[in-house]
């Protein structure tokens, strides 16, 4: 029998008020139902615009700083679930700030080597309403690779509606198909390979 995992999620949405909907909420929940069918238990979803994450690249930017305990709190988990919206083509402004502050794992690596996102696997979740989930994926995925997640073959998970148009991911009345499909093979990609990086970290 699987052993079972957690995952935590962080919600890159622009939209402060946690009260407010999010689409990007709406397709992180597509991925944790999945995540949920093979064991893998969502613990938290982290409005990172809610909290007071300050701009910068180390760990802790000083007194107020919000990121060293959600920092703390995504090292914790076996899987991290990176969601954005896009916005101009690009990963939201929150999206940035958060990766820069993963930049510090660079200088804070053990005595193999290893930074302490290590053997920790990242997926992402993109909704827009505008062409650009393949941009932002590269440009997500490559920061997170170069930060020390490990990154699973089909690692993200993004539903694009038309350009210019209003409806949202969250409106939707069904749930297209292939974004189902999609869905389906990154949690269980993800959580193939967090089991098996659990068992079995990387060396460094």
């Amino acid at each position: 029998m699987a052993k079972p995992l957690n995952a935590i999620a962080i919600n890159c949405t622009l939209k402060s008020d946690q009260k407010t909907k999010s689409s990007t909420d709406a397709m992180i929940g597509v991925l944790a139902e999945h995540f949920a069918e093979l064991d893998v238990t969502l613990t938290e979803t982290i409005r990172i615009a809610a909290h007071n994450v300050k701009w910068g690249v180390s760990s802790d930017e000083g007194d107020g700083d919000a990121w060293p305990a959600i920092r703390a709190k995504i090292l914790a988990a076996d899987i991290l679930i990176f969601g954005t919206p896009i916005w101009m083509g690009q990963p939201s402004s929150v999206a940035k700030l958060v990766l820069e502050r993963m930049d510090a794992f660079l200088g804070e690596t053990d005595d193999q080597g290893r930074m302490p996102s290590y053997s920790k696997v990242a997926v992402m979740a993109i909704v827009g309403n505008e062409d650009g989930a393949h941009n932002v994926t590269a440009q997500v995925g490559q920061s997170l690779n170069d930060t020390g997640w490990t990154i699973p073959a089909v690692a993200a998970c993004y539903w694009v509606g038309e350009a210019m148009h209003g409806t949202d991911f969250q409106d939707l009345e069904h749930r297209p198909q292939k974004v189902t499909q999609t869905a389906k093979m990154v949690a269980g990609n993800a959580a193939h390979l967090a089991r098996l990086l659990k068992n079995a970290p990387y060396p460094g």
